[in-house]
């Protein structure tokens, strides 16, 4: 590709509304430019590198049994709403009309498109397993789109599809897949951490995400640097001290005045927050054909409640704060709440493992400026739930080994999702086995960001000039650049361009004569292509042409006839180096 004719211009100035570094590098560079939120066109360096992606992709996912199709990006209504994720996702997912007044999707995933192929192409044990994928468009209507190509609504996944007839199938596919992301992320030039997700939408009962870790990352991690425990702040499990007052004492109520805080309270009582009953308020929203319900979270003093387990464990399609007058409504007061004495059926009560377990804790007394002394789940009042619905912070007790957890920040550029047979028994799709009986498919999806995995790289590979992208990502493997002025020395740059193409090289020649040798050299720091050769007549007079790699300020000549060569074995030095450990990537261990 000659430079003169490259579609899409670097930019000198930086870009506006941007928030993450890499964002604006891209744009700057010439990859990708914006048409709308959330919405971004690839321009063909971009496209060049989101190709070698997608070879890696196809590769891995080759390696492991799968088979290339391609379903639609518009799906029927019937389908999700089957399945009840019609009823069940916000406005995320795109409902629309077409033109004879059906109702239809505009696809943020494929499970329900794979289950039904299932159903129509699947019929006997001896057909299973079986490993499908594709790589296709999808919309996500996001809320909030940020970070280029972090978070976006129109994207571009890899996502498979694993059919087994028993759990033993779907578990090997499970842990097929998870030893191919990590080979995925060593290919590319990532490091990936899993950690354990939560299954949200997609249901099932067992989930990773694979997390690229970034302070520019909107997800928080939860991990035990001793044993290597690691999940998604929403799912993450803790270790929880108990309550040691088992007293059975009875309810005693008592004056707080101004004590409407947890802090405020154990400084007047002289107690630790342990020793508190902490309630927090949410109102669920259950699909569409129930009213919405306020929910009492109880947690310990010293922990708070997380969100996304709280809605798990209620069934809950949304959940949103309480406003006071919700809980008024409901016989509590705010700053002085909680269960005890409240109407049955007011409020949905759900209370955290270590509430349930504690002796005499301090609570709300409904009454404002007092509280209740000895309060105990169980006696006091009954509880709709009882589960793990506290939020792991940093600091708190490994449940594995009991030292330290610490928070980080990650992007998740995949996941593995155990589905089970949710989406082929809704949808039909079974198999005779061999004696005749008629099971459900047991199915598994497996999804991976193309685009957000290219930004993940460019914020990995980048300084303050640039770009600096692996070989096995990057547009092109070499930028030649010509400073040559007179015709002979133009000549021979065509020359030497004309070799590498003959040898499978991907060049990118900077043929401007417009172009000062300032502008040449910063454009091609900003393209980020791993290996620069520059030819001149200087150089040739000092003995051949100007070699250097992106990542290094270290210039040397070497021969022309010596150029392509060089550069080849570089390329394959480089290759081999990022394939390095992919056979030694870990398992899951189940």
């Amino acid at each position: 590709m000659r430079v003169s004719n490259l579609f899409g211009e670097t930019l000198r100035d930086m870009p506006a509304d941007t928030e993450i570094v890499s964002h604006q590098t891209m744009l700057r560079a010439g990859y990708i430019r914006q048409l709308g939120a959330g919405i971004f066109s690839y321009l063909p360096l971009a496209r060049r590198s989101i190709r070698k992606i997608e070879a890696v992709l196809r590769e891995e996912m080759d390696a492991i049994g799968g088979q290339e199709i391609n379903m639609p990006v518009v799906h029927p209504a019937e389908l999700w709403q089957k399945t009840g994720r019609w009823d069940t996702i916000d406005d995320s997912l795109v409902r629309f009309k077409d033109r004879r007044g059906h109702d239809m999707v505009l696809a943020m995933t494929h499970e329900e498109v794979a289950a039904d192929l299932t159903r129509t192409e699947i019929k006997s044990y001896k057909q299973l397993p079986a490993l499908i994928y594709h790589i296709q468009t999808k919309f996500r209507d996001e809320a909030r789109a940020r970070g280029g190509l972090i978070r976006v609504r129109e994207f571009v996944m890899k996502d498979s599809y694993s059919l087994d007839r028993d759990e033993d199938g779907l578990r090997l596919q499970y842990s097929n897949h998870y030893r191919a992301y990590f080979r995925i992320g060593l290919r590319v030039g990532l490091n990936l951490l899993a950690v354990g997700g939560d299954v949200g939408m997609m249901g099932g009962k067992v989930a990773h995400e694979f997390m690229y870790l970034t302070p520019i990352g909107e997800d928080s991690l939860v991990v035990c640097p001793a044993c290597g425990y690691a999940a998604n702040q929403e799912a993450a499990v803790f270790a929880k001290s108990p309550n040691l007052d088992v007293d059975d004492k009875p309810l005693e109520k008592v004056a707080t005045p101004g004590a409407s805080t947890i802090a405020d309270l154990s400084t007047f009582l002289g107690i630790t927050p342990a020793g508190t009953c902490k309630a927090v308020f949410f109102v669920a929203e259950f699909g569409a054909s129930s009213s919405s319900k306020l929910v009492t979270a109880l947690v310990r003093g010293d922990m708070d409640a997380n969100p996304v387990l709280v809605k798990n464990h209620c069934g809950a399609l949304n959940l949103r704060a309480a406003q006071p007058e919700e809980i008024v409504a409901a016989g509590m007061v705010p700053g002085y709440a909680s269960p005890v004495g409240v109407a049955p059926g007011a409020t949905l009560v759900i209370v955290d493992e270590a509430v349930a377990q504690a002796g005499g804790l301090v609570a709300g007394a409904n009454d404002a400026g007092y509280h209740l002394l000895n309060v105990k789940c169980g006696r006091d009042f009954h509880p709709d739930i009882v589960a793990n619905i506290a939020l792991a912070v940093d600091g708190l007790a490994c449940i594995h080994c009991g030292k330290p957890l610490a928070i980080q920040r990650g992007v998740e550029v995949g996941n593995i999702f155990q589905l089970g047979t949710r989406y082929s028994a809704a949808l039909g799709a079974t198999f005779l086995d061999e004696t005749g009986v008629q099971k459900p498919v047991i199915m598994g999806s497996y999804g991976i960001g193309l685009g957000r995995l290219l930004a993940c790289i460019a914020e990995e590979y980048r300084d303050d000039r640039g770009l600096k992208l692996p070989m096995s990502v990057a547009p092109f493997q070499v930028n030649l650049v010509s400073l040559c002025r007179t015709p002979e020395g133009q000549q021979r740059a065509e020359a030497l361009y004309q070799e590498f193409l003959k040898a499978g090289i991907e060049v990118l020649f900077d043929d401007r004569k417009d172009a000062s040798a300032g502008v040449k050299f910063a454009d091609s720091e900003l393209r980020g292509v791993p290996l620069q050769v520059v030819i001149s007549e200087r150089s040739m007079q000092n003995g051949g042409v100007e070699w250097k790699l992106r990542t290094s300020d270290d210039r040397s000549i070497i021969p022309l006839a010596m150029a392509v060569q060089t550069v080849k074995d570089e390329i394959t030095r480089q290759l081999n180096d990022l394939n390095t450990g992919l056979a030694d990537v870990p398992g899951w261990n189940g």
